[in-house]
């Protein structure tokens, strides 16, 4: 009787322990599949080659505000101010119906890095889309031209309601959506580091310098004059 009675009690007490496991083991393996619930949630957030494609191109004065894919809601006001300040020589203007040409030998070219980090090309302030360098009044030189609208007028949407793909070409003849342009001579410069046939601009009209237009570039926060070819 006696040994009965011990095996009983050893049952007994091995049987409260395996109950007494149970509870713990089962809360183990709940955060087990809670982490692998978890990490396959992870698993399909996009990865970095699936973010859009402005993502994956080439980025320029970030946050320095000027660029980075800020369209400005207006172009520039018409200049109301004096006489700008003339460069050392005045260039000699191109054939009939053709821009000035690019800068001269002697002639200072002007300085447009307002702020610290800033472009040292004409730009857009993204805080307050200000326009800086478009001031040189409706005389500058640079951008005269004999025959002011020699291929029509661009007969595609002009301003931030449309955001144009460049297709190809150079700064002397580059394509958007089927309609072509030239960049003026005396920009040539600042068009540097334009990717000619994936970077967006956006068509301002210019309130100053008869015959042109304004390109910006949403990438870099930077502007040209530019020359409408036709189709």
């Amino acid at each position: 009787m006696r040994n009965a009675l011990i095996v009983s009690v050893m049952v007994s007490t091995f049987a409260l322990a395996a109950l007494a496991q149970r509870p713990g083991q089962e809360g183990q393996g709940g955060g087990q599949r809670g982490e692998q619930q978890r990490g396959g949630a992870q698993a399909q957030q996009p990865s970095r080659a699936e973010a859009p494609n402005r993502q994956q191109r080439p980025q320029s004065n970030r946050d320095s505000g000027v660029g980075n894919w800020h369209v400005p809601q207006h172009g520039p006001t018409a200049y109301r101010g004096g006489a700008p300040a003339q460069p050392n020589r005045t260039p000699a203007h191109a054939e009939q119906g053709q821009p000035a040409q690019q800068q001269q030998p002697g002639e200072q070219r002007r300085s447009y890095s307002d702020q610290p980090n800033h472009p040292e090309a004409p730009h857009v302030h993204a805080e307050n889309d200000r326009w800086i360098g478009h001031d040189t009044g409706r005389n500058d030189p640079h951008y005269h031209l004999d025959h002011p609208w020699e291929h029509g007028h661009f007969p595609g949407a002009v301003g931030p309601q449309h955001i144009w793909r460049l297709r190809g070409g150079d700064r002397e003849r580059f394509d958007v959506g089927g309609y072509y342009f030239q960049i003026a001579p005396y920009d040539y410069d600042y068009v540097a580091d334009w990717l000619w046939d994936s970077d967006d601009i956006v068509v301002y009209a210019d309130p100053d310098h008869v015959g042109w237009y304004l390109a910006y570039n949403p990438r870099l926060g930077t502007y040209v004059h530019v020359l409408f070819l036709g189709t």
